[in-house]
């Protein structure tokens, strides 16, 4: 017989720990999103760990700036960004305050609230689409610029809360590049994800974006 998913709350302490330790134990993981429409739940299976002032591939590499602030305040804290002028990705802030690094949450399964995820996504060909890769997952929550800044640790009353979940065995966990990471910090192998997970995003190197003539 199968243990239920453990219910039981990540405290600050969980977050408050280097980057690239956070990161794995991200995964089978619980992200709960409570909203209007009602719970939507997902459990995560891929992430990318963001190392701050260490990372040239880090919003925060080059200091604090109004749009990454909050990556530099206490663990356990939603950092969401706006990318490309149409998506949002939702990271969460980890280690000391005040070293601003953060984990993005890449792709996860939608465990409760899919008919909420399929009405936001509907170019989803399956369930196992809905979350597959950093925007379709926000986009699947229903998370934006309005939750930058939640504390996900607080006692209650947060919309975003992370919960114990099914930790994953270590020998189910994989590494390898960062997607879409340019120059010096495309090299780290600082991707996680469960290993066989249908629900885990492609690689894709970065392409140098072409400007128009």
């Amino acid at each position: 017989m199968i243990a239920a998913p453990d219910r039981t709350p990540l405290t600050r302490d969980f977050f408050d720990r280097p980057v690239l330790d956070v990161a794995p134990d991200l995964l089978g993981r619980i992200l709960v999103h409570t909203t209007p429409d009602g719970p939507i739940e997902l459990r995560i299976t891929e992430v990318e760990a963001y190392d701050g002032p260490n990372d040239p591939g880090s919003h925060a590499y080059r200091g604090r700036t109004a749009r990454n602030d909050v990556m530099f305040g206490p663990p356990g804290h939603v950092y969401v960004y706006f990318t490309y002028g149409m998506w949002h990705c939702m990271n969460l802030v980890c280690g000391p305050e005040g070293r601003a690094s953060g984990v993005l949450l890449r792709a996860g399964e939608v465990t409760e609230g899919a008919g909420l995820a399929r009405k936001r996504r509907l170019s989803a060909r399956n369930d196992k689409e809905l979350a597959k890769g950093p925007a379709r997952l926000a986009t699947a929550l229903g998370v934006d610029r309005s939750l930058d800044g939640t504390d996900a640790c607080a006692p209650e009353g947060s919309p975003l809360t992370l919960l114990t979940g099914t930790p994953v065995h270590s020998d189910q966990v994989r590494s390898g590049p960062r997607t879409g990471v340019a120059g010096d910090g495309g090299v780290h192998p600082w991707r996680f994800w469960i290993a066989n997970d249908p629900t885990v995003s492609p690689y894709r190197a970065h392409t140098p974006r072409r400007r128009s003539t």
